[in-house]
């Protein structure tokens, strides 16, 4: 996989795993602050950004490749933030290896299938059959802004590298790590996962997410000791819509459990 570590390698490790259709640039607005004090590792998953094709992307199989690179690196109980459907990957390394996932922060991670909410027009025009891979093929940076614009609920400025990575996605590898995604969401939901875990929650949700719907967010006060944040006038994309605020929120997760013995410096 393609990783970029941002801050001091001696630092608490902060992982941060992006959404599907999206590459490590992702995170870009929230990187700066996260990094002064921790040690920020972005992974491109299989078939995104600078990522390579995998034979399979079914949720446990790119938690394993996540966890992998967390071992190559000598890390254990590292904090892992998720956003939107990153969040089932994090979900999926915690439940995998209990050992090394200190705990968890997930950004506009819907909690189960029937909290989504009705797809945008523009994405069910490049998406869906038969017109979505010729489409796909033909994407201009401007309808790949457009796209991603469509799930935010103010207007977000996307860096020209995350357009870049976009782009390098396949329609095949995208479609194939939909249908992953649901099949995991539809055999459990997130927060049945997260309450047999027993590791610190943080959920972040939009208060105006687009595809989520946001009081659904409410379905993870059925994991022990969850904290659920709500961020108001924000859409999909907390990152970019209020990259201060999240990053707040995260740093101060991440404070709190470093406070009560959680996540540690890599071994060595």
């Amino acid at each position: 996989m393609h990783v970029v570590h941002d801050g001091p390698r001696h630092a608490p490790a902060l992982v941060l795993i992006h959404r599907s259709g999206a590459a490590g640039t992702f995170w870009s607005p929230v990187v700066p602050a996260l990094a002064e004090h921790h040690h920020v590792i972005r992974v491109d998953l299989p078939g995104c950004g600078q990522s390579p094709p995998a034979p399979s992307y079914e949720v446990p199989r790119q938690a394993d490749r996540v966890a992998a690179l967390l071992d190559d690196l000598g890390l254990r109980h590292v904090t892992v933030v998720g956003h939107s459907s990153g969040g089932y990957v994090a979900t999926s390394l915690a439940e995998r290896r209990p050992g090394l996932v200190g705990s968890l922060a997930l950004i506009s991670t819907g909690p189960s299938t029937g909290a989504l909410l009705p797809e945008p027009p523009i994405l069910r025009f490049l998406l869906g059959p038969p017109l979505g891979p010729l489409l796909w093929t033909r994407r201009s940076d401007a309808r790949i802004r457009s796209a991603i614009d469509a799930t935010a609920a103010r207007p977000v400025d996307l860096p020209d590298d995350l357009v870049r990575d976009v782009q390098r996605i396949t329609y095949r590898a995208f479609r194939a790590v939909l249908r992953c995604y649901g099949a995991y969401l539809a055999e459990r939901s997130v927060p049945e996962r997260l309450a047999a875990l027993g590791v610190p929650v943080l959920v972040i949700f939009g208060d105006a997410d687009p595809r989520w719907d946001p009081s659904s967010a409410r379905q993870y006060d059925a994991v022990p000791g969850a904290r659920v944040e709500m961020v108001p006038g924000v859409g999909h994309l907390p990152v970019f819509e209020a990259p201060q605020a999240t990053g707040g929120l995260l740093l101060d997760f991440v404070a709190a459990g470093r406070d009560a013995g959680g996540p540690v410096a890599p071994k060595g």
